[in-house]
């Protein structure tokens, strides 16, 4: 058996569109899955299947912000089997945690726990049926280490790391695993728009933050999609059976707990 090959499998990957969703579904797509991608823009959804190894691939469209679109997804994901599942969406805007409204917090929480637990309740019993299942939420480092302004986002991303251990407990003797992967700074609109707002705060250019926050990371340099994406397919392949309940790091060094 090649374990690490997706042949055969089916595999939803959310937040599909860009950065390090897309980069996902093309590791899992080249691992030679077939790709269900979720967000909310279908055309640039169907383009990426377009693009991707020949597969049975498929664009579906809800908007993360809305739970009963989420939902409805996630029905319809139902009715066949799903072997993989990515849950992957934008992260909550920034911002120090004592200027956080109460409302930031629920709409974080809904955009990322809640959908995490609508989804794999649809699914986990098609993966108890095929006896394989793997479920890998990309979160953050601050799941080890909060980031200094991203109050919302160390709070929620820290919520969804226990929810994942949790449910890791329940499932793996049906052949499931849950992991978290923790990206650190990666080449992606988010991180541009985090070094944008920095760069703010603090009355500097941009390529100052960036350069300083560079030097936080013993390799030196930012992370690309694609390396984040080469941990996710180890996660999902079956050469990560005895994996379960962990959160990876894929960052550089840059944290420093052990």
């Amino acid at each position: 058996m090649d374990i690490h090959t997706l042949k055969g499998k089916r595999a939803v990957v959310c937040g599909a569109t860009q950065g390090i969703g897309r980069a996902a579904a093309i590791e899992l797509a080249n691992r030679g899955a077939d790709l269900t991608v979720l967000a909310r823009d279908l055309e640039t959804l169907e383009k990426l299947c377009s693009l991707l190894p020949a597969g049975n691939h498929q664009a579906l469209a809800a908007d993360f912000a809305d739970n009963e679109a989420v939902r409805a997804a996630a029905t319809h994901l139902a009715s066949g089997p799903v072997h993989v599942l990515v849950n992957n969406t934008g992260g909550p805007a920034g911002g120090p945690i004592v200027e956080a409204t109460p409302d930031a917090f629920l709409a974080a929480f809904r955009a990322h726990l809640v959908n995490n637990q609508i989804l794999a309740q649809a699914i986990l019993p098609r993966m108890r049926e095929a006896g394989y299942g793997r479920i890998i939420n990309i979160v953050s480092t601050s799941v080890r280490e909060p980031i200094a302004g991203l109050g919302v986002s160390n709070t929620v991303r820290a919520a969804v790391a226990g929810w994942a251990k949790t449910l890791a407990g329940e499932v793996a003797r049906y052949g499931i695993t849950v992991n978290n992967v923790l990206p650190g700074y990666t080449k992606t609109q988010r991180l541009d728009a985090i070094i944008a707002a920095r760069a703010k705060a603090a009355g500097k250019e941009p390529e100052v933050i960036e350069r300083d926050m560079k030097a936080q990371v013993p390799a030196g340099r930012f992370a690309e999609a694609w390396e984040v994406a080469a941990a996710i397919g180890f996660l999902a392949s079956p050469a990560a059976a005895y994996v379960t309940g962990v959160s990876l790091p894929v960052d550089g060094g840059r944290i420093s707990a052990i």
